[in-house]
């Protein structure tokens, strides 16, 4: 994969992670040198940048690749803008392709109804006679029709299940939402696996998209057997366009069984002998999202439904697991949506750094959404990296009819601290959780540094203390992330030595309105010299 040849780019402005400079010079896959000794040196080939933008390419902290990418083989309703567009998508689909069995789509708008609740009675309507198995964006939730619901066997007589919940109607019976795993996985259990060709070419999928967008390394944020396989057929293919770390998932229902084959299952990718496909990670969940009441928090929820939401973990359990992992030298990654479950995530971390002592380990929080004051200064102090997702940081419908509503004003106005993290020394990283959201940096981007929707709303800002300076915002995404995947001296960075991972941008974001950030074009992406994205001209 590597390119050989010196290539020299100039006429643009070259941001290395820290300066800026005029020209850079690559070969053998590597940054040679920049400024004058890059225009010095001897060069086979001459870019010339037209005035644009070249800077380390973007790295994904947390996302779901292999989500993302089965969805364009299921009905295509993320766009859709109400159930009936919904409905008819996915009866459209099913028209389309009367011989596939199960009918299985993502990410469809749960805040589209009230409280998020969906019924099995409007699949119905589109497809009666074979079941239908719809995520939510947030991947937390699904909704089924009749068939799958019988599939399943879910009834009016299935108990609540451990760790998820079955909303009904007032008769007792399955209305047509799961929420969480306990429940989800009724359904999952049953459904008929994708064909590994599919699986594969959905891997190609999601590179494409991120690799159209300046990322050339994502965080897999759930790998599971399957997953884990895929990707090794992958790499064994020679079908990886761009680097991968996964991390394995730890389910509390079966984390003694899985512990003992994590390292096996890390030694098996690196038997595959592919350079762009790491396994260094787990995953655990320490409660569900604010969305449908399953985030945990430390005051109840304002409608009292799920009280204090859901603990995935007992906090004994979390933290023995988490010494578990750390103990086969793997790094801890947790999701924690709500206050209490971030207080649990950094009270786990904190008893495996008492209980193991000192190293490198880098654990990371995922989404950190909602962090208590008492908490804020301890990422820092546990070496911590909080992983947020920028893009969420806005008053969109999302927050303004699911969130707020449920958290109360004053507490949703404490949400996705970013700056008072950055400042407090910890090492603030970026993600997308792509496809639950855009997987562009630059629509992360352009709301880190407002606070404002697309729109411009509200003026100023929501939270607007809260609002990341554009070069700080720039490192979350590149440099921040290279060190999550304890790669700063690879990538993330431009510097002689260093990967020749790159994105070529057609404007200078630092200098441009929020407003814009979002249009920045992409003009080519670099991968160890390697352009493996071009614009279209």
């Amino acid at each position: 994969m590597l390119d050989k040849t010196a290539t020299l780019f100039h006429g643009g402005t070259i941001w290395t992670s820290t300066a800026t400079t005029d020209a850079l010079l690559i070969a053998d896959g590597v940054v040679q040198a920049v400024g004058a000794d890059a225009l010095a040196s001897t060069a086979d080939r001459k870019v010339d940048l037209g005035g644009g933008f070249l800077m380390p390419s973007f790295g994904d902290g947390h996302a779901h690749p292999l989500f993302g990418g089965l969805e364009s083989s299921g009905p295509a309703v993320r766009p859709c803008r109400s159930v009936d567009e919904i409905v008819a998508a996915v009866k459209e689909f099913a028209d389309s392709h009367p011989d596939q069995e199960w009918i299985v789509g993502a990410s469809y708008d749960g805040s589209l109804t009230p409280g998020g609740l969906f019924d099995a009675r409007w699949l119905d309507a589109a497809v009666p006679d074979r079941p239908v198995v719809l995520r939510a964006w947030d991947y937390h939730t699904v909704w089924v029709n009749s068939v799958a619901l019988q599939r399943a066997g879910i009834t009016a007589d299935t108990p609540e299940p451990v760790l998820g919940e079955i909303p009904r109607r007032e008769d007792g019976s399955p209305l047509g939402t799961l929420r969480e795993w306990g429940a989800t996985d009724l359904v999952t259990a049953v459904m008929p696996a994708r064909d590994e060709a599919v699986r594969i070419a959905a891997l190609g999928t999601a590179a494409d998209y991120f690799l159209a967008r300046g990322v050339t390394w994502v965080q897999d944020a759930w790998v599971e057997p399957a997953e884990l396989d895929t990707y090794i057929a992958a790499a064994q293919q020679g079908a990886l366009q761009m680097r991968f770390n996964l991390a394995f998932y730890a389910d509390p229902r079966h984390f003694d069984t899985q512990v003992t084959q994590y390292a096996a299952a890390r030694d098996r990718v690196q038997a595959a002998g592919s350079p762009l496909l790491t396994a260094q990670t787990v995953k655990f969940f320490a409660d569900g999202v604010v969305e449908n009441e399953t985030g945990a928090l430390l005051e109840p929820y304002c409608s009292g439904l799920h009280s204090h939401g859901m603990h995935v973990w007992e906090a004994d359990a979390l933290a023995e697991a988490a010494k578990k992992v750390d103990d086969l030298g793997l790094q801890i990654h947790i999701h924690a949506i709500g206050d209490a479950a971030v207080r649990r995530a950094l009270d786990a971390i904190e008893y495996v750094v008492r209980q193991n002592g000192p190293r490198d380990r880098r654990p990371v929080i995922a989404h950190a959404q909602l962090v208590d004051d008492a908490d804020l200064g301890r990422f820092a102090e546990l070496r911590v990296i909080p992983n947020m997702q920028p893009l969420w940081a806005q008053m969109d419908a999302l927050m303004t009819v699911l969130t707020i509503p449920r958290l109360g004003a004053e507490r949703a106005d404490r949400q996705y601290r970013m700056r008072t993290l950055e400042k407090s020394g910890a090492a603030l990283a970026f993600g997308s959780d792509w496809p639950v959201s855009s997987g562009a940096p630059l629509d992360g981007i352009a709301v880190a540094v407002s606070r404002c929707t697309t729109e411009g709303e509200p003026a100023g800002g929501w939270t607007p203390e809260e609002v990341l300076p554009i070069e700080p915002a720039l490192s979350s995404y590149t440099g921040a992330v290279a060190y999550q995947a304890f790669a700063e001296g690879s990538w993330g960075r431009i510097v002689p030595g260093a990967s020749a991972d790159l994105v070529w941008l057609d404007r200078d974001p630092r200098y441009l309105p929020a407003s814009e950030l979002a249009a920045v074009r992409v003009r080519a992406t670099y991968l160890q010299g390697t352009q493996v994205y071009s614009a279209a001209e």
